[in-house]
């Protein structure tokens, strides 16, 4: 494998194993909501900004997701995700 790959794959296996894994909200602080769509599902990452070691971070508040129903798969992805 290059080296390139090698330190992707560590850096992605290493935000998924440190904490915080999911922050936890603040109602006083705005969310930030990714949606994705596709044929099969939808997903959404809750995001906020907040203050970890004295410097801001955006971080994930829950992740939800769900197969589509067989109505839903008559749209297209970016109708689905409004």
């Amino acid at each position: 494998m290059k080296q390139i790959t090698i330190n992707a794959y560590e850096k992605i296996r290493k935000a998924l194993t440190e904490a915080p894994l999911l922050l936890m909200p603040d109602l006083n602080i705005p969310f930030k909501s990714y949606i994705d769509a596709c044929g099969d599902g939808l997903g959404e990452a809750l995001d906020q900004v907040q203050i970890i070691d004295d410097k801001p971070a955006e971080g994930p508040v829950c992740y939800i997701s769900r197969q589509i129903k067989a109505t839903e798969a008559r749209y297209c992805a970016s109708q689905m995700e409004c």
